[in-house]
């Protein structure tokens, strides 16, 4: 009977996901089971953590973390930062290096 109330209290499987096929040998893009298992015991985590551990690392290294400008301003912009600058007290640099 204590079986089927720890089963109740499990999440429900994912209705989505993918499938992981571990490579034969240990490339820059990929690994053996071998090496995920090697990491998982290293780590303390399931073989499932250490993927999430690893696409979440490759996401932080990857993607932007702020969202894409449109570019360098134009001049019409640049115009009108010169036009609101106070006459005699600064002057405003064209570039940051």
């Amino acid at each position: 009977m204590a079986t089927r109330r720890t089963a109740a209290r499990r999440k429900p499987a994912a209705t989505e996901g993918i499938l992981l096929r571990y490579r034969d040998k240990d490339t820059p893009y990929g690994v053996t089971r071998g090496t995920a298992i090697r990491l998982a015991a290293s780590l303390g985590l399931s073989e499932t953590q250490v993927v999430h551990v690893a696409l979440a690392s490759l996401a932080r290294q990857t993607l932007p973390r702020y969202q894409v400008d449109e570019g360098p301003l134009t001049q019409a912009q640049m115009d009108a930062i010169d036009r609101l600058q106070p006459p005699g007290r600064m002057k405003a640099g064209k570039r940051l290096f």
